[in-house]
């Protein structure tokens, strides 16, 4: 399942299974799961493990040393989930000791061409780059969010479950879960509806979370009090619990407002 002119790192571990086309790389310190699939022409460095059933195409460049001039050669990491799609030149930086030292993917992303996870970076599940979208060290992004093409995201912004950031946007500030944010900077618009639509959120869901948006963003309140009411709604409407819960405790860079 090799292919005779790839060259594989002895230490490397990988499942019996795994496909690894022409002229890729495979550094010694690498792990690489059952069913997954490695083009050509790939390069997989560092202290990098990659789950089960992921497809890596040709010219993207996995794990290799942050681009952070702090980092001084430590033994950081990037630990990838199961079943993700990482496209044409994507490049995905592994951790630095200057936060938990590690750089971590969930299961189930799609991340398109040219796309950049820089170090520290930890996305959840079904997260999806598309093509040219680039996220700065140390940001996260919640399960289900989707970064559209050319959206460049500020180094620590967090960036919420279900949000949709569209098309060039810059980031600068947190986007709550839930929200559409377009612009640069990014600004609040919406509530991703079509996208809580097709993930099977209910109309009386969707409602309830349009409601906390127009408290949020369109009632004026100061943040406190904005938090306080939505607080109280939590009990009776637990789908505004991850909203509530993201913008409460604050965080480095503020919300977008």
């Amino acid at each position: 399942m090799i292919d005779p002119r790839a060259i594989v790192a002895a230490g490397a571990e990988l499942a019996a299974d795994v496909e690894v086309g022409p002229y890729s790389m495979i550094g010694p310190d690498v792990m690489i799961g059952a069913g997954t699939w490695i083009g050509p022409h790939v390069v997989i460095n560092g202290h990098t493990s990659i789950g089960e059933g992921n497809r890596i195409f040709q010219f993207a460049s996995i794990g290799e040393a942050p681009q952070d001039k702090k980092y001084a050669g430590e033994p950081t990491r990037l630990v990838i989930g199961a079943r993700n799609v990482i496209r044409e030149y994507c490049t995905i930086s592994r951790g630095t000791v200057q936060d938990q030292g590690v750089t971590r993917i969930g299961d189930d992303c799609l991340l398109m061409a040219y796309t950049h996870v820089a170090h520290d970076c930890v996305l959840g599940d079904n997260v999806i780059m598309v093509n040219l979208a680039m996220i700065a060290g140390h940001v996260h992004l919640g399960d289900w969010a989707i970064l559209s093409g050319y959206v460049a995201v500020h180094q620590y912004c967090k960036i919420g479950a279900h949000a949709f950031i569209a098309n060039n946007a810059g980031v600068t500030r947190d986007v709550p879960p839930y929200v559409m944010a377009i612009g640069n900077p990014a600004l609040p618009h919406s509530i991703n509806v079509e996208g809580l639509k097709r993930r099977g959120f209910t109309p009386d869901q969707i409602r309830n979370l349009r409601n906390a948006y127009r408290i949020l963003y369109r009632s004026d309140l100061p943040l406190a009090a904005a938090v306080e009411q939505l607080s109280a709604l939590v009990e009776t409407q637990p789908e505004l619990k991850p909203f509530v819960e993201f913008i409460s405790p604050g965080s480095d860079r503020g919300l977008i407002r």
